[in-house]
């Protein structure tokens, strides 16, 4: 068999795993299908498994006959909760359920990295460890147990993909350092005191106030931020009232806030917790805040990332590869780059020709299944970048 026709066969079976796959989602903490399925492929390779990491977790483990690093790859299994609306033959058959963020197609990139090294045993130099990892998309996060499982014990280096839609398929990209926001969350309870519509002087508007914070904490970032550290707060949310002619007693309001290192997202959080207390006390409401800190931000290896670009560009050429921005959307990969060297890449799978264009966590969302194999020899290029050099 000749290499291409090795890559054209490799890709058949991505793209049947990933529509059954996209056909059959199981949102975060949910995954016990999903998660057979995979851990009956890489068995069906040959590929010792370890089930039930963290969870829904699986992890296979491939040795190689020469010694060498160990080495972990990384895909998140988990659907999001919305409801599918593409019109295609591998639509979601779960109602509420997609996978709108291209988790089908990491699980099958990662399957497919698995299969290639399985038939390539010659090329293992040391342990390479599949991780299939579920519930990125809801807090906690399922890096947090899979890690508390001891899947990082005697991993030298770790790498992640994510497909990515707004870069045109065949391009992959990385940057070294800060790449993925931190991603805390608040929510705050306005208590006032309601009454008549016509008699404010009765009340304490919990309206008012909630109107008044919203407006206070946009100058969080504006006047307490380093103008030089990217953050973002945003409200998502405001409920209140249920009449037009009745001051609300309640006021709720909720938000998100992003950052790129510690120092800010700690200096962030103080400043709301006392602007919420500052801001109900000048309306004379009660206020209650719950925080959540969520994903740290995801920081890349310097080496790591270097080691991407020379692979990347001896793959698929320097005109295919990209430094990327740094982005606000968050990624549980921070925590595995928290205890282990490693790199986060995207590949490009976005493509108009193939209604690839909408972004990632909507109802439309596709991405081109070309990209699997790119994501596959990346992947592949990394692991051999980095044995030669251990």
């Amino acid at each position: 068999m000749t290499t291409n026709i090795w890559w054209e066969d490799l890709q058949i079976h991505m793209v049947e795993w990933r529509r059954h796959l996209h056909r059959n989602p199981e949102v975060s903490f949910h995954e016990e299908k999903t998660s057979s399925f995979v851990a009956d492929m890489l068995e069906s390779f040959g590929i010792e498994v370890q089930r039930h990491v963290g969870g829904h977790g699986v992890i296979g483990v491939l040795r190689g006959d020469r010694p060498g690093p160990v080495v972990m790859l990384r895909a998140d299994m988990d659907a999001l909760p919305i409801q599918d609306e593409k019109n295609v033959a591998y639509a979601s058959q779960q109602a509420g359920a997609m996978h709108a963020c291209g988790h089908d197609g990491h699980i099958s990139m990662l399957l497919g990295t698995a299969l290639y090294f399985s038939r390539h045993r010659q090329e293992v130099q040391g342990e390479i460890r599949f991780l299939f990892q579920p519930a990125e998309e809801l807090l906690p996060g399922g890096a947090v147990q899979v890690i508390a499982d001891g899947a990082l014990e005697g991993v030298d280096v770790i790498y992640g993909i994510h497909l990515w839609t707004p870069i045109p398929v065949g391009v992959v990209a990385s940057t070294a350092g800060p790449m993925m926001a931190a991603a805390d969350d608040f929510y705050i309870d306005i208590k006032g005191k309601g009454g008549h519509g016509g008699m404010p002087q009765a009340t304490v508007d919990s309206v008012v106030a909630g109107s008044a914070l919203v407006m206070q904490l946009q100058t969080v970032v504006s006047r307490s931020v380093d103008p030089l550290r990217p953050a973002v707060l945003t409200i998502g949310t405001m409920q209140a009232g249920s009449a037009q002619n009745v001051i609300a007693e309640q006021c709720k309001l909720s938000g998100t806030v992003r950052t790129f290192d510690e120092e800010t997202r700690n200096a962030m959080k103080e400043r709301v917790l006392a602007m919420v207390a500052q801001t109900g006390a000048a309306y004379g409401a009660e206020t209650q805040v719950k925080y959540i800190m969520g994903y740290p931000p995801v920081v890349n290896d310097e080496r790591e990332t270097a080691r991407f670009f020379r692979e990347a560009e001896a793959t698929f050429g320097a005109d295919r590869v990209q430094n990327s921005p740094m982005l606000m959307p968050a990624e549980d990969f921070a925590y595995y780059l928290q205890k282990v060297p490693g790199c986060f890449m995207f590949v490009g799978a976005g493509n108009a020709e193939k209604n690839a264009v909408y972004p990632h966590h909507h109802p439309m969302f596709d991405f081109d299944e070309d990209a699997m194999q790119t994501g596959v020899k990346l992947f592949v290029s990394m692991v051999k970048g980095y044995a030669a050099e251990f």
